[in-house]
């Protein structure tokens, strides 16, 4: 299709749409009517100013009006590319470009022709289709145009016609229009001359050709321009008959394709034309085409069957002499080999290869006859000589010409052809088997005849050399030797040559071209000047006339010395050998010569040949020694060889003490080694420094000319080396100066980076720098200097403060500043993919600098990468186009040339990730270029990330550029063979999309956010890649709007194939096998060489690691070592693969992680920061069950790196955690009932969340289903098992895993609605088992199903290991254990003795609590594991077989232990609630002493609770515990704090008490108590019975509880919650005093008649208090003054009075919670802020519910539980009311009113009452009890009865039917109520 549109294009060549009167018309008009633009619709406005340049436009290249027109407009969208240009000088490039695009693929589709020469590996196919096509063109007479084309366009002309309408621009402009037009004309002569190489031209084509050629000129070097030499190669490849000497059968089909044997005429015509034609305008190019002619003619007689053809074939030898006579191969040396494309093209070199061999071998006798000439020639000169004449003028010197042209042709090889080889015989094999490789599969393997022809023409050409050709006879060699095979050749043939040893130069029997010869010519010379040194006075004559040497001589050392530098560069034997030879000894012989007077070029030949020598490191070593700084002439060498000795230099701490050396008998410090000479240069302000400044402020100029000039080679090639050189030192500087700081020498020196910020001495600026980046906008015409440069700029970019003054230095100047922001972005611009993807087209030359342009950018990347990591104003900001004077968040990033903003890094950042988005294959430069694309996302991403940039950069990613979506919509790339970028490339990505997703959520950009949620989480196929439409129109829809169509057609999800795409499993190197070296110690040697990458990965430095053990090999001694030594250099090898395959296996590893951590990052941003209600409930369950499982599978394969199960483990703690709240939020869901269905959920069922099964038969247990869950919870213990024993921190994210997990099973918090009484016993026990029940059995099940393998992991982490994992263990046997109701789990804690460890560990917490109670603590760690672990043994102790294993273990004995409960500190008396300061992250010492000390009594009152059959043995161990800390117990039961924390301490300490400290209990301690020890254990009981009576007086007996609560009215938040505990907590002391009271009372009375009396029978406290007395607020109520019977009354009373307000309350919130949607605001308000202080107003409607409702639960529970308590204090009090009265009006005997004896007769027999009381209790009630009057009793009944009246009794009866029947169905208080009322009235009767 393509080939068919454009054919028109290519077969009107070039021409341009023509004028037209009415388009003329039409745009003169465009400014008033528009015109219609291709490609757009509708018309459009011109200005005036665009009008006129399209007429120009037209005018200039003569193209059409609106043709012009379209040319400006693509040159103004283009504009932003090319900064500086206006857009008519933007679309005269457009033009030329457009031209030069048609032309290349001309040329293309020509190269891709079936043919002769080559092949592009194509499928047949398309082959066939091209050659078609071209075959089509070439009928429409092609080469025709071609040529006329090539000669029409001229670029001088061209830039004449431009230069009269102001087409052109700056110099680059220039520049790059000129290199358009030569490219033009470029690829159609190649264009040709792929033509002719593939099928030759027909005979009026190859006239045409020649005729051409008659007509062309030289360029002013005397070298063929690149056209010509093209359209040279086509006429040479025409007459081309190489295939003659192919195999018959394909001979035969060349021969049939060939117009050369196929056209009739053909040869007739083309003879005559080269025949007969006059001379053309360049002679030799007549004689090389003649020369080729007649070598075709040569190949064709030895055709069979040419008899036809014989008159031309036969003139060959005549044809040839022609050419020669022209002087052809003078020509070929001159105008076409030396021509600067020549070598650009491999089939350029072949021809010519082929031109001369062809020669060489197929007319012998012609070469024979130039070598007779020449030998004649050689004798005339000599004998003109000899007799003082000049040479005659007539002298022919074609041999000399043929062999400097074979030592030109040979002299590079860049295609590594080694066609040189050729010209060698060997005498023994070669090492390689091809020899020139082969072309469509044909062997190139010349017969040996011809190679045997070739290497005799070398060998016998240098016999009896005649002077005249020795030295071209040299270059011949230097040529032939140059490649690896061909020096060695070569270094054999000068080796035979000489004899044994000659004494002089002309002695008999030794070949002049031989080592023999050369070396001992250099040693005579090097004498001869040692003896003839110059005197002192003449040195200043710099180059005095040489003595003792000809010009000649001078020129044939210079030959050999090329021709050795050659030989020794391509062969390490000849070079040792050489080296190592006793007579020579070349390197000093060269070193001498040095230091002598010479002329400077020859100084320069042995500088590049000491050089030469310098490849091999045993002769660098002491060439290095003995080299001695000279003034170098040529700037390129100088910088080369500091260079090389830079480059191998690594700093040694010896460099850094003087070493001396003996010498002539005296001790003399030894030279340094040059590289250190080099460091301490560069590193000071030296002139050395200041040199390779001021050469790169001179390179940049000459550059920006744009201009050639002499020497421009050299120059860049020192700029290079200069470039190089800094590089090397900012590599080597931080190591030279650690050394230098820790050796004694007084050197000083400074930071490269610093010195090159010193002010320029030319310029009197600080513009060093600014000179190095300059470099950069040469990037595409000097790609390695610009690599160089870049490599400085991200080196020194590391340091802050240099950035600050970068980003002044590069923006000082407005027009240098859009110079340097041109250079960065046109070398991020370029074009070439990584080295590694390439093809393998395209010369060695290419590839290299494709390679280079490549690590220029990365270069460039890792600046803006380190730049980005520094504070504002940095390097990064500026190039990324960021706000340099205003705030960096300012920015308003556009796409370039809009609001005339440039072209930045930015843009073309998102260039190179945009190519191939659009498309199918996603990003090219995922694939193409991988590291590179890395760098690129990893730039976005640190802009979104950065605080500063985020804003901006996101705002235009998202308006202009569709960034995201684009990119991520080709997740996950698939590149296995580059795995570590690519995992890269995704992680970046996937953090930048999580940054998205988080900024567009905060914003409320929905639309944004649901649209990247639709892409990663839509498990339905979704139209893909669309234009740009439709991407919006069905955002309305939520990501389940997918969910429910036919499941067949399901895809998965993107976001699972991102992690589908991580592979888990990795391959790790294999073991090392070592026969040499110790394995333990090189595994030492590898840790040593560790370093930290770049990316922070810790690697192995490679090349360190190599020089160590290379150090090591070498200072080995002795023969055996010298015999090994081969052996031992595989060996390393063998170490440096294994530690290149660690370093992968490490690096692919953190890219691995790097990669699940994003991952996971992003799966927790769609998790927790996109508004809820964008998934659907049942889509967010389904999608984390699959993200689970797979997962899950994943990392349970048993390929699975263990090292990515941290990150793993992390995910899935974060999915179960959503899990579990997404399916808790959807069983809550009955909550949202209307109010009508709610109530019916109240009060039928006891839980809020299950309706009735008969409605409602649910499945499973939500959306996502039992089986799934079951699943997960599988893969869970599955995963916790598989992490064996070690990884208790990844075990610690499955424990939080696995709790999360269970916690979906925990029947959610429920309001107590005192409903459920309602229902009887039998239909709570029938009732149908309810999800969460059902949920849990079947967990509790699967739990079970792994046995005694999981238990022990789990207890294991409970007991010892890190903090956190040991907290979440017990945490999680806690919950396990809650559940457990076969209790497996607790025997096995028991059996296995883990539950023993745990109870005697707390002997061991206790010294570590002890350390925590200081005013600064250390880390509260201690204490969090302590509460960790007391609240699992609290755990246990609520299962009454729990409490029993405790009691075994001594856990109460345990606690009596520990010392830290006595360490209780002073309470800050000022404390009170409403009065202390906001609490801060650590605790106070007092709330941290509660933290330790609550646990424990928390304990002590479950164990009294659960242990049914052993109460008295755990009460017993309980009182001891109090007695042993009694000074603490005293002191709670004293303080006068009333904050929550003391309420609490004091309401778990009374309810221990009121349980333990009875008189039974000492009858059970298992203690041998003499008398005296019982009397102190009496003593104990007693003051805590005392203190405990004495809190009645605090608590009971006023408005207690008013007073702490009106102390702050305006509470909110957490203080709220703080209210509701201290209410708690008094009422609950006051039930546990009423509690401890009746329980002394039942036990201590046997009968009735016998009550022990607590109380007076005072009831004064009721009737004149209002509030508390004065008295009753000391802590210990003296054992003289009991209290009064009238604080139990003021308790009942005030309780009575409690329990309807509490009453209240609680069904005022119960109906708020039936209707919390009808709830003005305010009120919802006030609800959420006491659950969440702050931040209310940002969250909601939907989550304010649900904070109201979890409040008013709490409030409902909180309500219930008072109400309990209430209940219980009224019960308590109204019994022991009863009992006191009952014994104070009946039993009791007044003292006042009986007789003598009968008064001593009752108090004996109520003494002996007392006295046993006393013994147990030892309260003392003597004293009360006998001043009890008559006048007691009876105001005691006057007092009860007023009390106890009717509205108390009608209140007390109210509770009892509201409260106490629902609960218990005992009338409880109405029988106590009706008791005491008759008691009065039979008093009062």
């Amino acid at each position: 299709m393509i080939l068919k549109k454009h054919k028109p294009d290519f077969i009107s060549l070039f021409r341009n749409p023509p004028k037209n009167v009415q388009q003329h018309e039409k745009v003169q008009k465009a400014s008033t009517e528009g015109v219609a633009i291709q490609g757009q619709q509708g018309t459009r406005l011109l200005p005036e100013q665009l009008i006129k340049e399209a007429f120009i436009l037209s005018d200039l290249f003569d193209i059409g009006e609106l043709a012009a027109v379209e040319l400006l407009l693509a040159g103004e969208h283009q504009q932003p590319h090319f900064p500086g240009l206006t857009r008519g000088l933007v679309a005269v490039l457009l033009y030329w470009d457009g031209k030069r695009c048609i032309a290349n693929s001309l040329k293309a589709l020509i190269q891709s022709r079936r043919g002769k020469t080559w092949t592009l590996e194509l499928s047949p196919e398309l082959v066939s289709m091209t050659t078609r096509f071209t075959d089509e063109l070439m009928e429409q007479g092609l080469t025709y145009k071609v040529l006329t084309l090539v000669s029409q366009i001229d670029v001088n002309n061209e830039f004449e016609k431009l230069q009269r309408e102001r087409g052109l621009g700056s110099e680059k402009h220039r520049k790059e229009v000129s290199d358009l037009i030569k490219e033009c004309r470029q690829s159609l002569a190649e264009s040709l001359f792929a033509w002719a190489c593939q099928s030759p031209l027909g005979k009026d084509d190859t006239l045409l050709l020649i005729g051409h050629l008659e007509r062309v000129t030289v360029e002013a070097n005397g070298s063929l321009d690149a056209v010509n030499l093209a359209l040279l190669m086509a006429l040479l490849y025409c007459f081309d008959s190489s295939f003659i000497e192919e195999s018959t059968e394909e001979r035969d089909d060349m021969i049939h394709q060939l117009p050369l044997l196929t056209e009739r005429q053909y040869i007739a015509t083309i003879h005559s034309r080269l025949q007969d034609s006059q001379p053309w305008k360049l002679p030799g190019l007549q004689a090389t085409v003649r020369l080729a002619w007649a070598l075709a003619l040569r190949g064709i007689s030895q055709l069979p069957d040419v008899t036809a053809l014989a008159e031309f074939t036969e003139a060959d030898e005549a044809m040839a002499e022609l050419a020669i006579a022209d002087n052809v191969f003078l020509f070929l040396t001159e105008s076409v080999v030396v021509s600067e494309n020549f070598y650009q093209e491999e089939f350029y070199i072949r021809r010519i290869h082929n031109l001369i061999t062809d020669f060489l071998a197929l007319m012998p006798m012609k070469v024979k006859q130039l070598r007779n000439r020449a030998d004649e020639d050689a004798r005339m000169i000599h004998m003109s000589m000899q007799m003082g004449n000049d040479p005659p003028i007539s002298l022919r010197r074609d041999l000399e010409h043929l062999m400097l042209l074979i030592g030109e042709l040979y002299k590079k090889n860049p295609f590594n052809l080694e066609l040189a080889l050729e010209y060698w015989c060997p005498s023994e094999p070669l090492q390689t088997s091809t020899i020139l490789g082969s072309y469509l599969g044909v062997a190139h393997q010349r017969p040996p005849q011809r190679q045997v022809v070739l290497s005799k023409f070398v060998r016998q050409m240098g016999d009896l050399l005649p002077p005249t050709i020795y030295i071209p006879y040299l270059k011949m060699l230097q040529g032939l030797a140059n490649g690896p095979q061909c020096a060695h050749y070569c270094f054999s043939l000068l080796k035979v040559n000489g004899s044994s040893h000659v004494e002089n130069i002309q002695g008999a029997g030794g070949s002049p071209v031989s080592w023999e010869h050369f070396f001992h010519s250099l040693m005579l010379y090097h004498e001869h000047l040692r003896k003839d040194l110059p005197s002192a006075d003449s040195v200043q004559y710099r180059h005095l006339p040489s003595r003792g040497i000809t010009q000649k001589e001078q020129d044939g050392l210079i030959a050999f010395l090329q021709l050795t530098s050659t030989i020794i560069t391509w062969s390490e034997n000849a070079r040792l050998a050489l080296c190592e030879h006793p007579q020579w000894t070349p390197v000093v012989v060269i070193l001498g010569l040095l230091q002598c007077s010479i002329p400077p070029i020859l100084k320069a030949e042995l500088l590049k040949t000491l050089a030469a020598f310098g490849k091999s490191p045993e002769i660098a070593a002491s060439l290095w020694q003995s080299l001695e700084y000279t003034q170098w002439e040529v700037a390129e060498v100088v910088l080369e060889v500091f260079y090389k000795l830079l480059r191998d230099y690594e700093p040694q701490l010896e460099d850094f003490v003087d070493q001396f050396v003996e010498l002539q008998g005296e001790e003399i410090i030894a030279y340094k080694p040059p590289g250190f000479s080099l460091m301490y240069h560069l590193l000071n302000e030296s002139p050395m420094l200041e040199l390779a400044l001021s050469l790169l402020e001179e390179g940049v100029k000459q550059l920006d000319t744009y201009a050639p000039f002499p020497g421009k080679k050299h120059l860049e090639k020192a700029v290079q080396h200069c470039l190089a050189l800094l590089n090397l030192t900012l590599q080597k500087e931080n190591l030279f100066m650690d050394l230098l700081r820790e050796s004694q020498l007084a050197l000083i020196v400074s930071p490269l980076e610093q010195l090159l910020q010193g002010i320029n001495p030319r310029t009197k600026k600080a513009d060093n720098v600014v000179n190095i980046a300059r470099y950069l906008y040469h990037g595409n015409t000097n790609p390695e200097l610009a690599f160089e440069s870049a490599k400085i700029l991200c080196c020194i970019s590391c340091n802050s403060n240099i950035q600050i003054k970068l980003v002044g230095d590069f923006t000082h100047d407005q027009s240098v500043s859009q110079k340097l922001m041109a250079g960065f972005v046109e070398c991020l611009d370029s074009e070439d993919t990584e080295e590694f993807v390439r093809l393998e087209e395209g010369s060695e030359l290419e590839k290299k600098l494709a390679g280079i342009r490549h690590e220029t950018r990365i270069h460039i990347l890792n600046l803006l990468i380190t730049s980005l990591e520094r504070n504002p104003p940095n390097l990064a900001l500026y190039l990324l186009g960021f706000e340099l004077k205003k705030p960096v968040s300012t920015t308003n990033l556009q796409d370039p040339g809009v609001l005339g903003c440039p072209r930045t890094c930015l843009h073309a950042i998102l260039n190179i990730l945009e190519k191939g988005t659009e498309g199918r294959t996603g990003p090219l430069a995922v694939k193409e270029s991988p590291q590179l694309a890395e760098l690129c996302y990893q730039v976005i991403y640190q802009l979104c990330a950065c605080s500063d940039t985020s804003g901006p950069t996101m705002r235009y990613l998202r308006t202009s550029q569709d960034f995201l979506f684009s990119q991520l919509q080709h997740l996950p790339f698939s590149n296995k063979e580059y795995e570590i970028s690519m995992l890269n490339q995704m992680s970046w990505l996937m953090k930048t999309a999580s940054i998205e997703l988080r900024v567009t959520s905060l914003n409320r950009q929905r639309s944004h956010t649901q649209r990247l949620l639709h892409l990663l989480l839509d498990d339905m196929p979704v139209k893909p890649y669309s234009d740009g439409e439709g991407g919006m129109e069905d955002e309305n829809r939520s990501v389940s709007g997918f969910l429910h169509f036919d499941t067949s057609t399901k895809v998965r999800r993107k976001i699972l194939n991102i992690l589908d795409s991580i592979d888990f499993s990795q391959e790790i190197p294999e073991p090392l096998q070592l026969d040499f070296f110790d394995r333990a110690q090189i595994e030492q040697v590898i840790a040593n060489c560790e370093h930290k990458n770049l990316r922070g990965q810790t690697v192995c430095n490679v090349k360190l690691l190599h020089r160590v053990l290379v150090a090591e090999v070498n200072a080995l001694q002795g023969m055996a070592a010298i015999g090994q030594r081969p052996l031992l250099m595989d060996e390393i090898s063998t170490i440096l693969q294994y530690v290149v395959g660690r370093n992968k296996l490490l690096q692919c590893l953190h890219a691995k992680r790097h990669a699940l951590e994003s991952w996971r990052q992003l799966v927790e941003i769609i998790l927790t920061a996109c508004p809820q209600d964008l998934i659907q409930a049942e889509d967010r369950q389904l999608i984390i069950r699959d993200l689970l499982q797979d997962v899950h599978d994943k990392i349970l394969d048993d390929e699975a790196a263990q090292e990515l199960m941290p990150v793993v483990a992390g995910a899935v703690f974060t999915l179960t955690a959503h899990l579990s709240q997404a399916v808790r939020t959807e069983q809550k869901q009955p909550l949202v009932l209307g109010p009508g269905e709610v109530h019916c959920a109240f009060s039928l069922d006891s839980s809020f969340t299950s309706p009735p099964p008969t409605e409602n038969p649910l499945v499973g247990f939500a959306s996502i289903g039992d089986s799934s869950l079951h699943i997960i919870l599988k893969k869970l213990l599955d995963f916790i098992l598989k992490t064996g024993g070690g990884f208790q921190r990844v075990r610690t994210h499955l424990y939080g895993s696995l709790l999360y997990y269970l916690q979906i099973a925990q029947r959610p918090d429920e309001p107590d609605t005192l409903e459920v009484a309602k229902k009887t016993m039998w239909e709570r026990l029938t009732a149908p088992e309810d999800v969460f029940s059902k949920l849990q059995r079947e967990n509790i099940a699967i739990i079970e199903s792994y046995g005694a393998a999981l238990m022990e992991v789990v207890c294991r982490d409970a007991c010892d290991g890190h903090e956190i994992g040991r907290m979440l263990a017990l945490a999680l046997l806690d919950r396990i254990v809650s559940v457990d109701k076969q209790q497996q789990w607790l025997l096995y804690l028991s059996n296995s003795g883990y539950l023993k460890v745990l109870v005697d560990s707390l002997v061991e917490d206790d010294r570590t609590l002890q350390s925590l109670l200081t005013p600064q603590p250390p880390l509260l760690k201690a204490l969090y594991t302590y509460e960790s672990k007391m609240a699992f043994l609290t755990r246990v102790a609520k299962i009454q077989q729990g409490a029993l294993e405790l009691l075994r273990s001594g856990v109460i004995v345990r606690l009596a232990q520990c010392q830290v409960y006595d360490m209780r500190p002073e309470m800050d008396p000022q404390g009170v609630f409403g009065m202390r300061d906001p609490p801060v992250f650590i605790p106070t010492p007092g709330d941290r002493y509660r933290q330790i000390l609550l646990p424990a009594l928390r304990l002590c009152q479950v164990i009294l609770t659960s242990s049914m059959a052993q109460h008295l043995q755990a009460a017993g161990q309980v009182l001891q515990f109090l007695i042993s800390h009694s000074d603490t117990i005293q002191a709670i039961l004293r303080c006068q704090d009333i904050s929550a924390g003391s309420l609490q301490e004091l309401a778990l300490l009374t309810g221990i008490i009121s349980k333990a400290a009875l008189p039974g209990i000492l009858s059970e301690l298992d203690v041998d108590v003499n008398e005296g020890s019982l009397m102190e254990l009496q003593g104990h009981i007693g003051r805590f019975q005392r203190q405990c009576l004495g809190l009645l007086s605090r608590f009971g007996g006023s408005d207690k509880l008013r007073q702490f609560k009106c102390q702050d009215d305006n509470v909110e938040g957490d203080r709220v919650s703080r209210k509701d505990e201290i209410e708690l907590a008094v009422q609950q002391i006051c039930a546990n005093v009423m509690e401890y009271c009746q329980s002394l009372m039942l036990q201590s009375s046997p009968t009735f008649q016998h009550a022990v009396c607590l109380f007076t029978p005072s009831l004064s406290e009721t009737i004149n208090r209002d509030g508390p007395r004065q008295d009753t607020q000391v802590p210990v109520v003296p054992y003289w003054h009991l209290p009064g019977l009238g604080i139990i009354v003021y308790l009942l009373r005030q309780s009575a009075n409690d329990f309807f307000s509490y009453y209240d309350s609680h069904r005022r919130s119960v109906n708020k919670l039936q209707n919390v949607e009808q709830l003005p605001p305010d009120e919802i308000k006030e609800l959420c802020q006491s659950v969440m202080p702050a931040g209310v107003d940002k969250i909601s409607t939907a989550q304010k519910y649900v904070l109201a409702r979890r409040r008013l639960v709490k409030l409902i529970n909180n309500r219930a539980k008072l109400l309990s308590l209430c209940s219980f204090i009224i019960e308590t009090c109204l019994f022991i009311l009863w009992r006191h009265l009952e014994y104070y009006l009946l039993h009791c005997t007044p003292t006042d009113s009986q007789d003598s004896l009968f008064a001593s007769r009752s108090l004996f027999k109520s003494r002996r009452l007392q006295d046993s009381f006393a013994s147990e209790s030892n309260l003392d009630f003597r004293s009360g009890l006998t001043t009890v009057s008559q006048h007691d009793i009876d105001q005691l009944l006057a007092d009860a009865i007023s009390a106890f009246g009717e509205s108390l009794q009608k209140k007390l009866l109210d509770i009892e039917g509201l409260y106490s029947k629902v609960r218990s169905r005992y009338s409880f208080i109405q029988a106590l109520v009706r008791r005491i009322r008759g008691l009065l009235r039979i008093s009062r009767n």
